[in-house]
């Protein structure tokens, strides 16, 4: 990193008035138990949920509805890549707009699924379809760092596929030979699943630290959600301004400028 390369920021937590009680392990012990009941519930209550999301009705697309590929324009079909199943990623995309200011939330979600391998066993190809053209957004892949297969969505697509719901969501599709049907789709909370930060947060003792959690007093909760840092941090360092998953691509040197002729790293 050179001098010019921002620094990534530390935060760290205050927890001097932030502690749970200490007791010894038994007494700990007894705690866990009870709570894993409730767990051990939550599980099972998802396992049918799912059981359930697999029995729901789908409704049937255009196979050949345009997307807008590294190879130009390609129908529906083609993204599942020969699987049966397809997974979409909808990422929203601020045309006209730098790397920094995409969407966080969309960058963090999708940075969670750069290993496809375990979905390509069970017969799923993971893809991102993006809205707007393709070449912006496709550099910004490529500054990320993404492998998954990635197209946008020319307007013509853009009725059926997102059909009055909006980017930001994740749909899933089953191909029976040369026909396309979509089978769910979920936003907001729903794409949470697909970012395994937040669960991994929500096992520590100061969970996600976001306002709107329970917690107990004196618990830090300075964060609005898990995208973005608190306005405490938004200083004068640039990668304050940026999606997390952005910092150590910037720190690391990788370019980021969304226009064609750019070489260098805008930071």
């Amino acid at each position: 990193m050179t001098k010019s390369e921002p620094q990534p920021i530390a935060f760290v937590t205050d927890s001097a008035s932030a502690m749970p009680n200490i007791v010894d392990r038994a007494n700990f012990q007894a705690t866990v138990d009870r709570l894993r009941s409730r767990e051990k519930a939550h599980t099972r209550e998802a396992d049918a949920i799912a059981a359930e999301r697999r029995r729901l009705p789908m409704v049937e697309l255009d196979p050949l509805t345009p997307l807008v590929g590294k190879n130009g324009t390609v129908p529906l079909i083609e993204a599942f890549e020969g699987r049966q199943q397809l997974m979409v990623a909808y990422m929203m995309w601020h045309e006209g707009k730098t790397a920094a200011e995409q969407c966080p939330g969309c960058t963090m979600v999708i940075s969670h699924a750069n290993q496809l391998g375990y979905l390509h066993t069970r017969d799923v190809t993971l893809a991102v379809l993006c809205q707007g053209p393709f070449e912006p957004s496709n550099r910004y892949r490529e500054f990320m760092g993404w492998t998954m297969p990635w197209y946008s969505v020319p307007e013509a697509s853009v009725e059926t596929l997102i059909a009055g719901r909006h980017f930001g969501m994740w749909a899933c599709y089953l191909r029976k030979g040369d026909r396309v049907f979509e089978t769910y789709w979920t936003t907001d909370r729903g794409c949470e699943l697909m970012g395994s930060s937040f669960a991994m947060l929500d096992m520590t003792v100061y969970g996600r630290q976001e306002v709107w959690q329970q917690v107990p007093a004196g618990w830090p909760q300075p964060f609005d959600n898990t995208m973005c840092l608190p306005n405490t941090l938004q200083n004068d360092n640039p990668l304050a301004h940026r999606p997390i998953a952005q910092w150590s691509r910037v720190a690391e040197g990788h370019a980021d400028n969304l226009q064609p002729a750019a070489n260098e790293a805008a930071i």
